[in-house]
């Protein structure tokens, strides 16, 4: 009877929020649909972080529970009932640390706080143009790019110019308890030896007389203090480590003649040490293999290249798999968008953002290479975390 009355309850508010909506806006309802048999680990579920299109507040959360194979499509609304059914403007990272999951909505200038087990909202962290977080000895530390939100290459001369920051927030308390200030627009960031490592984009110079960012920069933990800038190439996202303390960073290049690559830089020998003529939008590190797929946009063109699916072995520096889709179904992939690897059963999970304003879909591939499932999610579906425990702890 109390969960006939709580579905009551969250049908009657979606109703009155589906008639306070533009006609034209998407609302993702909860519903949970079966789609595989269970799978029994140490990993008990799989948060996926669905961006939405800017200025549309619909990014949402979708859940997939390995113990019971089902998919959960806006979670937070079924958690959350009486809080907005959307998280808000643009969902641009997640992460799990102790016993709370932070989504980063970026447009929205907040993180929100989440049980990860209940998904109930627990509080809000107010940071503007939010980008990426990493968790570190109790705190979250969340890369932004301080000024207001503004559309690629069209940012007045103050917001080309601004600066970003690192923030530093207590995950006791959620609140800002430092900053850093680093270069222009931060984008990825990650943490090796007491260092943060921040990959710097200069995104919203695109057409400036400044030109992008090419720099990442270095700020030492203990003081929070940057000490270093290093520069690397141009329009900087992804930010990984693997665990000889290799950093892989990725270049988006500048839409026009300059393609995206991936760099290796050693943190030990502080050097670069190799480059990789390799398109990226988004990669993810498992063991000792790099996972890579792409995108990428070419102004010269007006169109998409054909997406990227590569595997580099981060050991020996060599890409080892220029295809790893085997199936033949990657030609089924419109927009191939966020990708994660199951550390047990090396299962690939990739997000497809379809065109970018219908609801887009995650697919698992086996470590074969060959499709297992597909899922529609909401609109962008982009970041994903794992849910169990200690598999994202640092």
């Amino acid at each position: 009877m109390k969960n006939y009355f709580y579905y009551i309850i969250l049908i009657l508010f979606s109703i009155a929020l589906l008639d306070s909506c533009r006609e034209d806006d998407v609302i993702y309802f909860p519903e949970t649909v079966p789609i595989t048999q269970p799978e029994y680990s140490s990993i008990e579920g799989l948060y996926v972080l669905n961006e939405g299109c800017m200025g549309w507040n619909q990014s949402t959360l979708d859940y997939y529970d390995y113990t019971t194979g089902q998919y959960t499509i806006n979670i937070y609304a079924y958690s959350n009932p009486t809080q907005p059914m959307e998280l808000g403007d643009v969902g641009n990272d997640i992460g799990i640390y102790g016993s709370k999951m932070y989504m980063v909505i970026n447009c929205s200038n907040k993180i929100e706080v989440v049980d990860k087990k209940t998904v109930k909202r627990v509080g809000q962290i107010d940071i503007p143009n939010c980008r990426f977080i990493k968790f570190h000895k109790g705190y979250a530390y969340v890369t932004s790019y301080v000024g207001p939100v503004v559309l690629e290459g069209m940012g007045s001369d103050e917001d080309v110019y601004q600066l970003g920051a690192v923030f530093k927030v207590d995950t006791t308390t959620l609140e800002v308890v430092g900053k850093c200030v680093v270069g222009r627009q931060p984008d990825e960031l990650d943490i090796v030896d007491g260092k943060i490592y921040v990959a710097n984009s200069g995104g919203y110079s695109q057409g400036a007389k400044i030109g992008y960012e090419n720099t990442v920069s270095v700020i030492d933990i203990e003081s929070f203090k940057e000490i270093e800038r290093i520069p690397i190439a141009i329009n900087l996202l992804g930010c990984k480590s693997d665990k000889r303390g290799i950093l892989w960073i990725s270049s988006r290049g500048d839409y026009n003649g300059t393609p995206s690559k991936i760099y290796a830089y050693d943190t030990q020998k502080r050097r670069l040490i190799k480059t990789f003529d390799l398109r990226v939008g988004n990669m993810c590190i498992n063991g000792d293999s790099l996972y890579v797929i792409s995108n990428e946009w070419s102004n010269i063109s007006q169109g998409y290249t054909p997406g990227t699916y590569a595997i580099i072995n981060t050991k020996t520096l060599e890409i080892v798999n220029e295809q790893f889709i085997t199936d033949g179904t990657e030609a089924r992939i419109r927009k191939p968008y966020g990708i994660i690897v199951n550390p047990f059963t090396k299962d690939i999970y990739i997000t497809d953002a379809t065109n970018y304003l219908d609801s887009g879909k995650v697919i698992c591939y086996g470590d074969d290479g060959k499709k297992k499932w597909e899922v529609v999610a909401g609109q962008i579906p982009a970041h994903f975390v794992f849910l169990g425990e200690n598999i994202n702890e640092q």
